[in-house]
């Protein structure tokens, strides 16, 4: 996984509100045995009106994408995730987010910023024409226009998102560990190590 410190670009003002993970990416899509080019099927129904949003030029991968309230709602597919990251997705600000989708997009290496709706509103206002930065050590979110606002993250989320620790990221900072104890289990129980391939 990619570490998140900052994120800044242009943000996509999307702004609707209960965008559930079927419109983020359709079912039709989950059969894929790849995760690459779900990006082309992120927001396939909206997509279909030629003035829409995502594909404005001034958008074009653009890595932050400003939403509604309760973004990412209905069913628990990791594709929804997978297919932001696909378009060049790095950070969503909305003023809620589902929690199954707030956990997958963590996995995923994508920044959920809650905010209030005012201080969403006004990002809204500002990515119409201007970038938007996220720091992530401290915590804010930027215009070019003065605006700073700050938002609440867990620190453990946090850690992961800046050191790129994925599950197996996490896992792998206790190696030693791991190491230590498989030796222990060889010379201590080795009934036990038979078949595992720690008795060899």
């Amino acid at each position: 996984m990619e570490p998140v410190r900052a994120v800044e670009g242009r943000a996509v003002p999307f702004g609707l509100k209960n965008v559930d993970t079927d419109l983020i990416i359709p079912a039709r899509w989950l059969k894929t045995v790849t995760r690459d080019g779900l990006g082309r099927g992120a927001f396939e129904a909206l997509r279909q009106d030629p003035d829409n949003v995502f594909d404005k030029a001034e958008f074009a991968r653009a890595p932050i994408v400003i939403a509604g309230d309760n973004f990412g709602c209905g069913s628990s597919r990791e594709h929804a995730a997978w297919a932001l990251l696909d378009m060049g997705v790095k950070a969503v600000i909305a003023p809620s987010f589902s929690d199954i989708f707030a956990g997958n997009a963590f996995k995923n290496g994508i920044l959920t910023v809650v905010l209030p709706q005012e201080q969403v509103d006004r990002l809204m206002e500002v990515a119409e024409t201007d970038p938007i930065s996220i720091d992530l050590d401290n915590q804010t979110v930027t215009t070019p226009f003065q605006d700073r606002f700050s938002f609440v993250i867990d620190p453990f989320r946090k850690k992961c998102l800046i050191e790129g620790l994925d599950e197996v990221g996490i896992t792998l900072t206790h190696e030693q560990a791991l190491i230590d104890y498989e030796a222990r289990l060889k010379a201590n129980k080795p009934w036990l190590a038979r078949g595992t391939g720690l008795a060899a």
